[in-house]
């Protein structure tokens, strides 16, 4: 369900029990023109079962960020002993990630490499479209399994793995037609969901099978308005939008990161998108005989774009076109829609009441996105009202606290980080036309940073903001380096919050701290690790005993008492 609660409590300590390097290129990974000082790669979550921890490693070589194939995934497992987490053995594995892209559509971060641990085993991505079964104490090889009649190296296991309560192991898988110089300037050959029984019987159903009512590959479908036009959005005689610029659909396949979520009903719930067109996104529901059960679109679901107060206004610097409808969105003079971008790792969530969460990306709301809510029968939930959904949803997979609220009632909180971007346009990249500093432009709604705990229906129930301003790095003797030179604070670089037993969050920021907040939105507690880093969205574990395994810079921190 990927619900990020644990029943334990957290250890709220400072010590640092362990510091363990995974990936060993950090260094690289954050030089070139592309990367410019961040790290944009997405880490698996650490796996935890009583003293035992799994996490994926990587060796081999890097040479660019363009090049991350070189690399080789693996995965290690630690136990704690006598204190010392130590490392029992490792899986050198052949999972190859999807090439890198250099077109809006398709990975410029570096993709995911995720196992899923049942009881009887850690199970692992494997080369093309395959999946490999280890035993979980000594990590040999229990099975191989291929859903295909070969091995084709130009399909790939894409996003991390899932399994449900007896074991069944879930993944989507993609094909990319490699025969020209770029796979995503052309239109995927296929696509799967693939199911992997207990007993081994491996089954992959076509992806087009399962988005009922999509547009066809080869159907227009609605983009943005060209660069060239801004301000947006355009607007025609009349004084109504225009109409934008229609792409090829292209199919639906699964985006590159997301992983499939199961009901307690067994329900599979998987995100998609349309090959050439991200604003075409849906939800999608699989009944266990994986035959479709419900598609929900996310487009024209929004109702926050000009004139609301989340843009500067109609008519001024960093605002729409003058004379623009309120409500729509800059890129198309439409209700805003949810786009699925390959670079997110946001998944699926399913609430205790069957509700259905996902965070998708916009980008005419300064780049954060925005959090959906549908029912278990596929009704999108337009309960943010008026605005009809949560204004940030980029690259999150919000947790859920579940408690007795005072009237007796059970209910819940969705816990999401919520980043207002500053250096960024209000809704494009046109520096005269979308000034990138927010705070200036528009300090109605300036940048800031914040974990936040929304009601079901996606209300704020409280913020803590970030407000720290200084750039930190561990030295070689222990002590701390730091510079003033973040004056609107750091934002948090979690895709997936953790929960304890007491509703306290714990969340990772690029500051380098892992922060401990209370369930009333109170700070308990804050831990520096190595070092302040622009990083893609990496996730966090609380173990058994409540020890706190968070990530920094490639690197595994456990922390607690």
């Amino acid at each position: 369900m990927h619900q990020g609660f644990v029943p334990v409590a957290g250890q709220t300590g400072s010590r640092i029990l362990a510091n363990i390097v995974y990936d060993p290129f950090t260094d690289k990974e954050q030089n070139g023109a592309y990367a410019s000082g961040d790290l944009l790669v997405h880490y698996q979550t650490p796996l935890i079962d009583g003293n035992d921890v799994f996490m994926e490693f990587k060796t081999g070589e890097f040479t660019n960020i363009k090049h991350w194939q070189v690399q080789t995934w693996g995965e290690r497992k630690f136990s704690w002993v006598n204190g010392q987490l130590v490392q029992q053995w490792e899986f050198t594995g052949d999972w190859k990630p999807v090439p890198f892209s250099v077109d809006k559509d398709g990975p410029g971060w570096e993709p995911v490499y995720h196992g899923v641990l049942t009881s009887a085993a850690l199970v692992v991505p494997g080369f093309g479209g395959t999946i490999w079964k280890l035993d979980r104490d000594t990590g040999a090889v229990l099975g191989h399994f291929n859903p295909f009649p070969a091995v084709d190296p130009n399909t790939y296991a894409v996003g991390p793995l899932s399994a449900d309560k007896q074991g069944n192991i879930y993944y989507n898988v993609m094909q990319l037609d490699t025969s020209g110089n770029d796979p995503w300037a052309v239109d995927v050959p296929n696509s799967w969901l693939v199911k992997v029984t207990v007993g081994g019987q491996a089954r992959a159903v076509p992806w087009s099978t399962l988005v009922p009512g999509a547009p066809a590959p080869t159907d227009k479908c609605i983009w943005r308005y060209s660069t060239t036009s801004l301000p947006w959005p355009v607007l025609g005689a009349d004084g109504t939008p225009a109409p934008p610029i229609s792409l090829t659909c292209g199919s639906q396949r699964p985006p590159v990161n997301t992983a499939p979520a199961i009901g307690a009903d067994g329900t599979i719930y998987n995100i998609s998108r349309a090959s050439f067109d991200d604003y075409y996104g849906y939800l999608i529901a699989i009944n266990k005989d994986l035959t479709p059960k419900w598609a929900s679109s996310m487009r024209n679901r929004f109702h926050d774009g000009c004139g609301t107060p989340f843009l500067p206004a109609t008519g001024a610097v960093g605002g729409c076109r003058a004379g623009t409808p309120f409500g729509v969105s800059p890129p198309d003079g439409l209700p805003g829609s949810g786009r699925v971008l390959d670079d997110s790792t946001s998944a699926p969530v399913v609430a205790p009441d069957g509700s259905i969460y996902y965070g998708a990306y916009t980008r005419y709301n300064y780049a954060q996105g925005h959090l959906m809510r549908w029912s278990s029968t596929g009704q999108y939930l337009d309960t943010a009202a008026p605005w009809g959904g949560f204004q940030f949803g980029w690259d999150v997979t919000p947790a859920i606290f579940s408690f007795t609220a005072a009237n007796g009632t059970s209910t819940f909180a969705v816990i999401t980080k919520e980043n207002h971007y500053g250096d960024v346009g209000s809704y494009c990249n046109d520096a005269k036309i979308c000034p990138p500093d927010r705070t200036a432009n528009n300090p109605a709604y300036p940048e800031e940073y914040f974990m936040s705990s929304l009601t079901p229906d996606l209300q704020i129930n409280w913020r803590w903001q970030n407000t720290n301003t200084m750039s930190c790095q561990r030295n070689a003797d222990g002590s701390l380096s730091c510079t003033s030179d973040h004056p609107f604070g750091f934002e948090w670089c979690v895709n997936a919050p953790a929960i304890d037993v007491n509703g306290t969050v714990f969340s990772n920021s690029e500051d380098g701290n892992l922060y401990e907040i209370d369930r009333n939105g109170h700070l308990v507690n804050l831990v520096f690790t190595n070092l302040a880093i622009g990083a893609a969205y990496t996730p966090l574990s609380i173990g058994p005993d409540g020890k706190i395994y968070t990530q920094n810079d490639g690197r595994m921190f456990v922390i607690g008492n």
